[in-house]
């Protein structure tokens, strides 16, 4: 969510700046049929909780837009734990579970710490990667 979400922060910053041209990029890519976006369970759970509603709207118009959305299982719920046993946070192994449930290629997220974390415990084939990264992956 964080990544869906870096365009609306302070862009005063020449990361945070970067991050958000990746990610409108990609967004752009997705809406053009290059890759497909997809939504999960715990995304829409993240986003209904957010007490900004301008953010909050522009996360689900983002996730609307999604190619395909990952439902809440239990065997994400399974895998969750085991993430969570790993290190990572009960919402972010959530999220990463339900990543590799749908098959994504990639898990994309702007959060420094769950990128490192997500890198070590990721099943392949999937990749944990920043926008920047995966802008480069995709060669856009």
């Amino acid at each position: 969510m964080c990544a869906v979400q870096r365009p609306l922060d302070d862009l005063s910053q020449v990361r945070v700046r970067l991050e958000a041209e990746a990610v409108v990029g990609l967004l752009a890519h997705c809406r053009a049929g290059g890759a497909g976006l997809v939504a999960s369970d715990a995304l829409a759970f993240e986003t209904g909780r957010n007490p900004h509603p301008v953010r909050r709207a522009y996360a689900e118009g983002v996730l609307a837009e999604a190619a395909a959305r990952q439902p809440l299982t239990p065997a994400i719920e399974a895998r969750a734990a085991a993430l969570e046993a790993a290190g990572l946070a009960p919402l972010d192994a959530l999220h990463l579970a339900s990543a590799e449930a749908a098959g994504a290629d990639y898990f994309c997220t702007c959060d420094d710490r769950l990128l490192r974390r997500a890198r070590a415990a990721a099943a392949p084939p999937l990749r944990a990667v920043s926008p920047i990264e995966l802008v480069g992956e995709l060669g856009l």
